[in-house]
This record gives structure tokens, sequence and C-alpha cells, in this order.
């Protein structure tokens, strides 16, 4: 339960602050709530590509002899060999 209200207030934080910046540089209610809204939905997408990126370079490395285990697009396509 102290997860779920971690991420209710979380999000909540989140929503204000991308309303108040955007509100403060552009004076349109409208458009602070459709970039209040918008913005997380983008960055959640984005966060979880980083973290594919994130998991196939920490997981391309050389096997001892030089020789890698696949590029990097393979790895977040799922295509590398290990």
């Amino acid at each position: 339960m102290r997860d779920l209200i971690k991420t209710l207030t979380f999000a909540s934080l989140h929503f204000m602050v991308g309303f108040g910046v955007t509100y403060a540089l552009t004076g349109s209610l409208s458009i602070a709530t459709g970039v209040a809204l918008i913005e997380p939905a983008v960055n959640t997408v984005v966060f979880y590509l980083h973290e594919k990126v994130w998991g196939a370079v920490k997981t391309t490395s050389s096997d001892g002899n030089g020789h890698g285990h696949g590029s990097l697009l393979e790895m977040v396509r799922g295509e590398a060999k290990s």
C-alpha cells in the first residue's frame, strides 16, 4: 500500500511541476494541462526504452577472446547471440 501511495503522490507532483512550468512559460491553461498530461506518458515510454538500451549496454561485453556478443542494436532487438 505504501508503494501505491508513493507512486500516486509522485505522479501528482510530476503533474503539478509540468503544469506549473508550462503555465509559467506560456500563460495558457489549456497548453499547460495538455503538456502536464502528455509529458508523463511520453516520459514513461522513454524510460522503458532507456532501460532496454541500458540493459543491452550492460550485457554487451567481450567474451575474453576479444569477441563481442552482438551489436547494441541487436541486443535491443533481442537478436544478439550469447
